[in-house]
C-alpha cells in the first residue's frame, strides 16, 4: 500500500497477504481432477489402496478422500519444504496424494517425519501412479480371467488369495473381472482320507463345468490365468480339463527371496532330462523327478519289478527350482516329448502310471499336455505319509 502522503509503497504491509495466499490450503478444481485421476480414486499409501468414492462399511457412494502434503504445508514442518522450494508450489500437483483418512493420520502423527518422509511418500505416489498407468494403458486384448483352484495339502490349507493373483498379471496381463473365479470347496478333508480324492476331483470336475466352461466356450479369444495350490494329481486333473487347446498361463507361487506369484528370472541354460529304461518289456511308468528325487524302488515296492521306468528330471531336483516362464515352456516341451516315445516304445493306449514330484504349475501344465483322444488312460499316484508309499489317487481318461 501507499504511505499517506508519500507515494512510496510499503512492501512489509503486503508480506501478511503474500503469506496467506501462499499458504493457501485449497488446491483448486484443476489440481484436484488431476490427482483424482492419476490416483485412479484410490489411496496411494503404499499398501492400502482403499476406494475413495464409496464407504468401506455401507458402499454407499461417498467422497472418503482426503489431500496430503508430501513436503508438509508448514515450512517449519516435519517434512517440511523450506529447504527444497519456495511455499507457493506447496500445493503442486507433485507435492500432493490423494489418501484416505486413516493414512492421512498415520503420516501426520510422524512428528519427526522420518518413518514417512518426503522421499518415501513420493516414491509410493509414483509407483502407485504408474501402476495405475500401466493398467489403464493396456490393451483391452489383454484381458485375462483369474482361476484359483485350492484344496488342502496335508495339514496345510491353501494360500491363495485373489488379490496376490490379480496382481502378479501385472504388466503382461490385466484382471478382466473384479471377481475371481474359484473353483476350490471348503471343507475339512485331507488327502489321507479315502474319501478326500473322489470328493475333491468330482467337486473339481462340476466346479469347472459350471463355472469356466461357459467362460473359456463362449469365445475363442478367452484367456485365463491359473493359480493353484492343491496335491499334484488334483492339479494334473484340473489341467486336464482346461488342455491346451484354451488360452491359459498358469503361475507357480515362489517363497524365495520374498512370497509371489510373479514369475521372477530364471537361469537362461537351464534344460530337463529324459531318462529312458532299458528294459522297455515291462509296463510303462513316468517318473517325475523335480522339486524331490523319486528313487524308482519306491515305484517297484507298488507296481512290482515288471515295469518299464522313463523319468523326467533335472540335474539338481529342488522345491524352488522353477522361476521363469521359459522354464515352464521348456517342461510343456520336454512332457510332450517323453510321452511320444512312450507311446512309440509300449504302443498308443497303453495305460501310463505317474509318479510325481514337481511344482504345482508343473502338475498343471502336465494334465494341460494330455491329449485326450490320443493318450492312454493316466493313473496318478501320490505319496502317502501315513502309509508310507504311493498310492494310486487319481484316474484321468478312464471311461465311465
Amino acid at each position: 500500500m501507499l504511505l499517506p502522503g508519500s507515494g512510496i509503497l510499503c512492501l512489509s504491509s503486503l508480506e501478511p497477504r503474500m503469506a496467506r495466499e501462499v499458504k493457501s490450503r485449497s488446491v483448486g478444481l484443476k489440481v484436484e481432477r488431476e490427482l483424482w485421476a492419476r490416483a485412479a480414486g484410490r489411496c496411494q499409501f503404499d499398501g492400502c489402496n482403499r476406494p475413495l468414492f464409496k464407504s468401506p462399511v455401507t458402499q454407499e457412494r461417498v467422497n472418503i478422500s482426503e489431500k496430503a502434503h508430501i513436503y508438509s504445508f508448514s515450512k517449519d514442518g516435519p517434512r517440511g519444504w523450506s529447504n527444497f522450494f519456495k511455499g507457493r508450489r506447496v500445493n503442486d500437483i507433485s507435492n500432493l496424494m490423494l489418501v484416505c483418512h486413516d493414512c492421512h493420520k498415520t503420516i501426520d502423527q510422524d512428528q519427526e517425519g522420518t518413518r514417512y518422509s518426503a522421499e518415501l511418500l513420493r516414491t509410493w505416489k509414483e509407483d502407485h501412479e504408474r501402476r495405475i498407468a500401466v493398467v489403464t494403458g493396456v490393451d483391452p486384448s489383454k484381458k485375462s480371467h483369474v482361476v484359483l483352484y485350492g484344496a488342502n495339502i496335508g495339514g496345510q490349507t491353501s494360500p491363495l488369495n485373489p488379490e496376490a493373483a490379480k496382481l502378479a498379471l501385472f504388466p503382461e496381463w490385466y484382471p478382466a473381472d473384479e471377481q475371481v473365479v474359484s473353483l476350490s470347496m471348503k471343507w475339512e478333508g485331507r488327502d489321507r482320507d479315502d474319501s478326500f480324492w473322489v470328493t475333491e476331483a468330482a467337486n473339481l470336475v462340476q466346479a469347472f463345468n459350471r463355472h469356466l466352461v461357459p467362460l473359456i466356450g463362449g469365445s475363442a479369444s478367452t484367456h485365463i490365468s491359473v493359480f493353484g495350490f492343491a496335491p499334484m494329481p488334483l492339479l494334473t486333473l484340473f489341467g486336464s480339463l482346461i488342455t491346451d487347446k484354451v488360452a491359459a498361463e498358469v503361475y507357480q507361487l515362489h517363497r524365495e527371496p520374498y512370497q509371489t506369484w510373479q514369475w521372477l528370472e530364471g537361469p537362461l541354460d537351464f534344460d530337463f532330462d529324459i531318462k529312458a529304461p532299458s528294459d522297455v518289456d515291462g509296463q510303462p511308468v513316468l517318473v517325475i523327478s523335480l522339486s524331490a528325487p523319486i528313487a524308482h524302488d519306491r515305484v517297484t515296492a507298488v507296481l512290482g519289478s515288471k515295469v518299464s521306468i522313463w523319468e523326467l528330471t533335472i540335474a539338481s531336483p529342488s522345491n524352488d527350482f522353477l522361476k521363469s516362464r521359459s522354464q515352464l515352456s521348456r517342461f510343456r516341451e520336454s512332457v510332450r516329448r517323453v510321452m511320444v516315445d512312450i507311446a512309440k516304445i509300449h504302443g498308443i493306449g497303453t495305460p501310463l502310471a505317474i509318479f510325481p514330484a514337481m511344482p504345482v504349475a508343473c502338475a498343471v501344465e502336465l494334465g494341460r499336455v494330455r491329449m485326450p483322444k490320443a493318450d492312454s488312460v493316466w493313473a496318478v499316484y501320490d505319496h502317502s505319509n501315513e502309509a508310507n508309499r504311493f498310492l494310486k489317487v487319481i484316474t484321468i481318461g478312464e471311461q465311465a
